[in-house]
């Protein structure tokens, strides 16, 4: 008898930690996964503010940092990202157009980076000298962007009707023959010791240590239209998922956030 009861009693504890394992993996599988790609600053550090929230509702969220505008979009469509947090609409059309294959989708608008123009040589544009050196973003948005900002500073004109697809040749009016060097957006920064100025992408511009609001002697007002959003593919939209992770962006905690943090530099759309 005794040995029957022992018998029982092994089975039993063998059956409990069997259904411990069983728990153990259920809560595994069931643990929902957020990957989204973002550039460092300022994405990837609202992101940061965000991952505690998507905890309440079960979603770890995963931040892989990217330092260019390409990679994080085909990631994305090659289904190695949930989403993307680096650009803004017209960036996005422009890059589909680009790239017959990438079907992505804009989902959220959390906020506007306004572009800057920044120089080391001069403290007003005004001082810029005839033949002075310009450094603008060489993708065809960001660029066409620069030169729109360039003209509303009264430094070019642009041939009518092109808008953001401005391109160096689209500059029907130049009076002080500006030269224009179009570099890599990241890079943009590093060429402020070469050139009399410089047309910066906020977030880049901030890894710099450039405070917009206060080094920047041109910049875009509140009315640009150019939001940073949360990208996904198509179809994505609804996706449980991505909809906590927009619903954790238009917390007051991620606003505030931005607010403080970046006093201006970036200022929340929702």
């Amino acid at each position: 008898m005794k040995k029957v009861l022992a018998l029982i009693s092994t089975l039993l504890i063998a059956a409990m930690a069997f259904a411990g394992c069983g728990s153990e993996q259920a809560t595994k599988t069931d643990s929902k996964a957020l990957k989204v790609g973002a550039t460092a600053v300022p994405h990837a550090e609202i992101l940061e503010i965000v991952k505690p929230l998507l905890e309440k509702d079960g979603i770890k969220l995963e931040i892989v940092e990217f330092n260019d505008y390409v990679q994080p979009n085909l990631a994305l469509n090659d289904k190695e990202l949930d989403a993307n947090f680096f650009q803004h609409e017209p960036y996005l059309v422009n890059f589909m157009e680009e790239h017959k294959e990438v079907k992505l989708k804009n989902a959220f608008g959390v906020h506007i980076e306004p572009m800057g123009v920044y120089s080391k040589k001069v403290k007003d544009l005004k001082e810029l000298k005839e033949g002075a050196a310009i450094a603008i973003p060489n993708d065809p948005t960001n660029g066409g962007r620069a030169l729109l900002l360039l003209q509303k500073a009264g430094l070019i004109t642009l041939k009518d009707g092109v808008k953001e697809k401005a391109t160096v040749q689209d500059v029907a009016g130049n009076p002080h023959n500006f030269k224009f060097q179009e570099v890599e957006a990241a890079q943009v920064p590093r060429t402020l010791d070469d050139v009399d100025a410089a047309v910066i992408n906020t977030n880049y511009a901030m890894q710099v240590n450039l405070v917009p609001t206060k080094d920047a002697l041109f910049m875009e007002d509140s009315t640009s239209p150019y939001v940073n959003i949360i990208a996904v593919r198509e179809g994505d939209e609804k996706r449980p998922e991505i909809q906590a992770l927009i619903k954790a962006l238009q917390s007051k905690e991620v606003k505030d956030f931005i607010n403080e943090k970046y006093k201006g530099a970036v200022v929340p759309t929702f």
